[in-house]
This record gives structure tokens, sequence and C-alpha cells, in this order.
């Protein structure tokens, strides 16, 4: 029996992979990542409003310039853990400590300046990037097809400038994320993570100020990426991951099922320590074995959308047969 898996042409010991978080931030977590299991590791962000900082951004396109006179209301870069110098480095000494792939992680929205420490981050040692694309259009004369062009050139741009693979994280805030899927597929994508967190500001009524809500996941969160794991799975070249939402073995086996080459990890890892990878590594081998399948490949994707000649057709059917069970 094997758990090897392929992500974006690495190949990993087993699909369950440190999402990007605060613990590659000391090495000695780093090596008890792997000590424990993790088959890959993604760094966490780096902010373009950081190197922002550091380089003063170009023309911003029209659309975009609410949320570039916005930056005043950015944290101080003392907040941030790396300036990008230091991140480069980080790279340089995760890789020196382990032998498993490190991805590194770039926020950012923008074709502007910020894209120079694109190639820096290959020179540093990374073994692949994540872009990590969170926008949530809140301006009025924000059209759809503008803010999706602008996540498909940025891919583009991106992959003009590196060799290694490239993964695009997600929101799924878009009027029809299977077009978008496909048109970052086409534009060279080697992975779809699929979703970054939305984080939601809370309101204190006394102070009357916008305060951060930050809370760990839950299973819960889980069946908003099965839904789009499976409807893209087989239908893109990209490969996919899933994070946000797995907390157990169960969890994981439910994202390969749907279509997921790799499962990230975060709030339980966070909950529970590093050891949480050999408990997932070992409930996914005694799983397969029960189920007599010799390797991921063998049932990765067995419940995505592909047998379905209308998938649409079939999320509305799910949706009416949810509501009749619940209305009894």
């Amino acid at each position: 029996m094997t758990l090897t898996t392929s992500y974006m042409g690495l190949t990993l010991a087993h699909p369950f992979v440190m999402g990007a978080s605060p613990l590659t931030g000391h090495l000695d977590s780093v090596r008890r990542l792997e000590d424990a299991g993790c088959a890959a590791i993604v760094m966490h962000s780096l902010f373009e409003e950081q190197i922002g900082r550091a380089a003063p951004r170009t023309v911003v396109p029209d659309w975009r310039r609410e949320f570039a006179n916005s930056r005043a209301f950015f944290p101080r870069p003392e907040k941030f853990p790396l300036d990008p110098a230091d991140y480069l480095e980080q790279i340089r000494l995760i890789k020196s400590a382990v032998t498993v792939p490190v991805l590194a992680s770039l926020n950012g929205t923008g074709i502007d300046g910020w894209l120079r420490y694109v190639p820096l981050v290959e020179q540093a040692g990374a073994d692949a990037l994540e872009l990590n694309v969170y926008y949530l259009s809140t301006g009025l004369q924000d059209t759809a097809a503008a803010v999706e062009a602008e996540v498909e050139e940025l891919v583009r741009s991106v992959k003009e400038l590196v060799r290694i693979p490239v993964s695009v994280k997600l929101s799924p805030f878009y009027t029809a994320f299977a077009n978008l899927a496909m048109r970052l597929d086409e534009a060279g994508t080697d992975g779809l993570v699929l979703f970054n967190r939305f984080y939601q500001a809370d309101i204190d009524i006394e102070t009357l100020e916008v305060v951060p809500n930050v809370r760990l996941s839950t299973s819960a969160d889980l069946l908003l990426r099965l839904r789009w794991l499976a409807a893209l799975s087989g239908r893109v070249r990209a490969s996919l991951a899933a994070t946000g939402g797995v907390h157990t073995v169960i969890d994981g086996i439910k994202a390969l099922l749907a279509g997921a080459h790799a499962v990230q990890i975060v709030s339980a890892v966070l909950e529970y320590g590093p050891q949480h990878f050999r408990a997932m590594e070992q409930g996914l081998r005694y799983w397969m074995h029960h189920h007599e399948y010799d390797s991921i490949e063998a049932f990765r994707g067995q419940s995505n959308l592909t047998r379905c000649s209308d998938p649409a057709h079939f999320e509305r059917a799910s949706y009416l047969r949810v509501l009749q069970g619940w209305r009894g």
C-alpha cells in the first residue's frame, strides 16, 4: 500500500500538508512538523503591502484605487513576523532544516511593483509558490469581469517570472467560479487551493470600533470545499488542494474522494499539535486497508461530478432534496 500523491508535480509521502500558518516562523516548529510526519510545508504569507512599503507602487488601476487608498488602515510593519528580506532568509533556513517540499506564500491582488519579489522566492530555494489572492470587491463600479480578469492577468504574470510550480489560493466569492477556475487553468496555474478563509470583522458596540474576529475552522467549513473540489476534479488540469475544515481523518478522506491531490491542515494542528499529522496518516492507512485500496489514485475523485452529465442540474437537485428533507 502506498499513500504517495503528486501535487503540482511534487511527490508527497501522503496528502496531508501544513497550510500557511504562524508555525513556519520558527525553525523548531518546522522541524517538529517534519518529525511528526507532515508531507509538505506552506510558509505563512508575505503580503503585497509589506513589499509595497519597501518599494513605491506603480500605477494602480482605477477600479483598485479605493483599495490602494486604504493602506493607512493596514498593520504597522513591526506587526508582521518577517519583513521581505527576512522572509527570503527564512525560506533558505527552512529548506536547510527539512527534506519535505517547502512552498512560499505571497498574498496580493495587483500586478504592480510587488511582483519583482516573485523570482526571489524561487532563488531562495522554494519548491513552489502559493499565491493567496484575497480580495473582496466592495466598489460599486467594480465588475465581475474586471475583478476576475486581474486575477487571470496576475497568474499569467507570475508564471512568466518563475519556473517552479505556482498555485492560486482563492475565495469562493466569484460569480462563475467554475469558469474562473478554467481560465486560470488555461493561464498556466499548476494548482488551485480551495478556499482561503474569509475573516469577518465584528463591531464593538461600546467603542464603536471594528475589531478582528479570528476563529479556528471546524469540520462544518469543509462542505463548501467538497462541493467545488467535486465540481472541478477531472475537469481541470491543475492539481487541487483543500484547505479549511479538515480536522479528522474522515474530513481528509472526504476531500480526497471529492478530488483533492493535497489536503492542507492548520486549525487542527494548532489545536492538537504537530502529532496530528501522524494520526491523519495512520487513519488514512487504516481506512484504505479496510476498503482494500492500494493507492490514493485508486479512490481519489470517486465522488466528483465527472460522471454527472449536467453538474448544474445535479446541484439544483441536491438543493431541492435538502429542502424536502428539512421540511419533513
